[in-house]
């Protein structure tokens, strides 16, 4: 079924690895559903760093939403787990620069670290994690071909210039989909302000 004629009422924003709610990109996509479309149900949850308890709160969060009018936001890592989502639900999904593989490139990460937006705050990247990012990825190859990627149903802002993932790896990973490559675009998407509008427009909030 198209989305196209399809509003979206519940809109859920998933952030990346070391990253919060408090993100730029997550406060500017929240501050205009506030000030725009005050009846959409926004949701930007501090996400656990066990990928596993992840995934579970993600789906607790949004049990009683509709499927076809929810839409799941994610940058990074969040991009990973909303491509997850969106195949569990067959819902909407935006994607900032998402990590295709992040149980090979997170491999190397494991330990404490701290927040981006708030050093004082740390987050433990335990080993057994990886394995729980590996049973995601299995699920997104196992239900891929069940909910094809089309472009009403996949949005995604990809940086040419990306200084953490791969190009080549993120067009992959989002084939199908409507995809802006941004030539000059960073990892942050620091210029996001100017594809905002985009995205809102691929959203169909609910007015």
């Amino acid at each position: 079924m198209s989305l196209d004629a399809v509003s979206t009422t519940h809109l859920l924003y998933l952030h990346g690895f070391r990253s919060s709610p408090q993100s730029a990109k997550a406060l500017k996509v929240g501050q205009r559903v506030r000030d725009r479309h005050p009846d959409v149900a926004w949701c930007c949850p501090q996400l656990p760093a066990s990928p596993r308890e992840a995934a579970e709160l993600m789906q607790a969060l949004t049990r009683d939403w509709p499927r076809e009018g929810m839409a799941v936001i994610g940058s990074s890592l969040g991009g990973f787990y909303a491509r997850w989502m969106g195949l569990q639900r067959g819902c909407r999904v935006a994607l900032f620069n998402p990590a295709p593989f992040p149980q090979r490139d997170l491999s190397k990460y494991i330990g404490e670290h701290p927040v981006w937006q708030n050093p004082e705050e740390h987050i433990f990247f335990q080993p057994e994690f990886v394995g729980e990012l590996e049973a995601l990825s299995q699920d997104i190859t196992r239900l891929a071909p069940v909910n094809p990627v089309t472009s009403d149903r996949l949005f995604a802002l990809v940086s040419e210039q990306d200084e953490v993932l791969d190009l080549q790896e993120m067009l992959a990973f989002c084939a199908g989909g409507t995809v802006r490559r941004l030539p000059d675009g960073d990892h942050a998407i620091s210029r996001f302000d100017q594809h905002i509008d985009d995205l809102f427009g691929f959203l169909r909030l609910a007015a």
